[in-house]
């Protein structure tokens, strides 16, 4: 997996997307420090150990540096920023049960929205998974030599 990069001046309008979403009774909004350890246990629960503690890290920040997806008060999704490195977007992830309803596309575009706000133009998808998503989301594009990145000597999870 290859990272993306992603010109930040040049988003589509997160607003349409979270406002469809809103009508299905579907919240995308910022995380809140005295919920971590509930994304924690959630994405632990979908996702990857790494996951949560790349979360930790955004969740660190002041404000929170992840955004979640909520419906009823569960979550059905969530995206971090500034987690791995500076100027990264991700970890981000949708359960499977939500997939398909445009949730992951108005976490990525709220997520680069928050990063344009802080002042970055540019961001970087660390290790992109669904490449032609991201294409067709936020035009990202793939950066040539990065088939392991920052994430190229990894500690192994223990057996």
């Amino acid at each position: 997996m290859q990272d993306m990069f992603v010109r930040l001046f040049d988003l589509p309008d997160g607003a349409p997307l979270r406002a469809s979403l809103a009508e299905k009774g579907i919240r995308i909004r910022r995380c809140n420090p005295f919920e971590a350890h509930i994304l924690e246990d959630w994405i632990g629960t979908h996702f990857s150990p790494r996951w949560v503690c790349e979360s930790r890290v955004a969740m660190a920040h002041q404000p929170s540096g992840c955004f979640i997806a909520t419906k009823d008060s569960a979550i059905l999704g969530f995206v971090c920023i500034d987690a791995t490195a500076r100027g990264f977007i991700g970890p981000m992830g949708v359960s499977e049960a939500a997939r398909g309803l445009g949730i992951g596309k108005a976490l990525m575009i709220t997520g680069l929205e928050q990063m344009y706000h802080l002042g970055y133009a540019y961001a970087i998808i660390g290790g992109a998974g669904p490449v032609d998503l991201y294409k067709r989301w936020v035009n990202a594009t793939p950066i040539e030599n990065t088939s392991m990145g920052i994430y190229e000597d990894i500690l192994p999870n223990p057996s």
